[in-house]
């Protein structure tokens, strides 16, 4: 079940991400200006910010077997549908069917692992399935840019169809829908009750993960161009930094989730990571003023591993608050909110950064993680 889970996870994540890596052969070779070749890689995001709900929703109420396997089945027509209809506008409107295809991945996956697995190694397991989203622009970075170079942007997207075609027939064959006690039980869902009406645990998770988005994004949307423009890396060796913090950070989620299963806790291990985020960002503002090149090296992965340490646990732990009966929508949640505040952290930040410089900008980036810091519950709720 895991295996599928990541598998599914990772084919919807290498569709989304594709458009992005067709930006160099649209704007380079065939002209298109930055700005539209950055809404069409938006396309599948935007999607998937419409369906989140109704897919978790949807996984409440029939299962996640069908959920995921008709998702992946959809985002393989709009994948082919990109590939066989001309244009830039074909390529968009596929894209967003796509991406709202693909959402179905994200809140059904996530019930899966959670339902399969034991309170005690769901951390473990989360962690791994948190490594699908890593894994989907890797595919998509490894084969789109060339493909597309060669043959086109449309053909680039056969790859991505084909993957996830064969994914929604194993899913088809393979997911079985976790088991479902008869009754909901717990201080948080009785009786099938909304969690949402019933406390405040979910509402504060979904808001200090919005808070940690913001350190999060504004390290992968601006760490490369900071290591270049003011750290003095070139081009090379500030990639390899990156990719290097992407691979570690994609491992931590794993170790952290491993640490939460030992400790007995998602949000006391929550917390912590929320300082550690402000902290890590304040010594990459350190890192900067002293112009130390290797200082801003490491301030840079120690950061980007922190900042998406968070992932795993807050989906863990409100999959578990949920309860079976509630865990798809309110997965579906999660992610709309950080999506949603995702989209605002590029140009937000990036004005920032050009009215008052990186050192002070990372120092308010802080702010956020600080924030969350004071919002993190107190004790963790079960469901199930």
């Amino acid at each position: 079940m895991l295996a599928l889970g990541v598998g599914a996870q990772t084919s919807g994540t290498a569709f989304v991400s594709a458009p992005a890596f067709l930006i160099p052969e649209l704007h380079t070779q065939l002209g298109m200006p930055l700005a539209e070749a950055g809404l069409l890689a938006a396309a599948p995001t935007i999607g998937m910010v419409f369906t989140l709900i109704a897919w978790g929703a949807l996984a409440d109420r029939v299962g996640e077997r069908w959920v995921i396997s008709a998702g992946l089945a959809l985002t393989t027509l709009a994948a082919l549908g990109a590939v066989v209809v001309p244009g830039y506008a074909a390529l968009g409107a596929f894209g967003l069917l796509g991406g709202a295809a693909a959402a179905s991945t994200n809140a059904a996956s996530g019930r899966v692992v959670v339902g399969w697995f034991p309170r005690n190694r769901r951390g473990l397991a989360m962690g791994i399935r948190q490594m699908a989203q890593p894994l989907g622009v890797t595919v998509a970075a490894m084969t789109v840019p060339t493909t597309a170079a060669a043959y086109g942007p449309a053909v680039a997207m056969i790859l991505p169809a084909v993957l996830n075609g064969v994914l929604a027939i194993l899913c088809a064959i393979g997911i079985e829908n976790p088991p479902r006690s008869a009754q909901p039980s717990g201080a948080v869902a009785e009786a099938g009750q909304n969690p949402y009406r019933s406390g405040s645990f979910l509402w504060r998770i979904h808001a200090v993960s919005v808070l940690l988005v913001v350190p999060q994004f504004t390290l992968s949307t601006f760490g490369l161009v900071w290591l270049m423009a003011d750290a003095g890396m070139d081009g090379v060796a500030a990639g390899a930094v990156v990719g290097g913090a992407q691979v570690v950070g994609a491992l931590g989620r794993i170790g952290v989730g491993v640490w939460s299963d030992r400790l007995g806790s998602r949000v006391k291990l929550l917390r912590w990571v929320a300082v550690a985020a402000a902290a890590t960002m304040v010594l990459a503002a350190v890192a900067d003023i002293a112009s130390i090149r290797a200082a801003a090296a490491v301030a840079f992965v120690a950061a980007t591993i922190v900042s998406v340490a968070d992932n795993g646990l807050a989906f863990t732990s409100v999959a578990e608050a949920a309860g079976p009966r509630w865990s798809g929508t309110a997965l579906g949640a999660q992610n709309t909110g950080q999506f949603i505040a995702a989209s605002g952290v590029g140009p937000a930040v990036g004005a920032l950064i050009a009215a008052v410089g990186y050192p002070l900008a990372f120092c308010l980036v802080a702010i956020a993680p600080l924030a969350a810091v004071r919002l993190v519950p107190a004790q963790d709720v079960h469901a199930d």
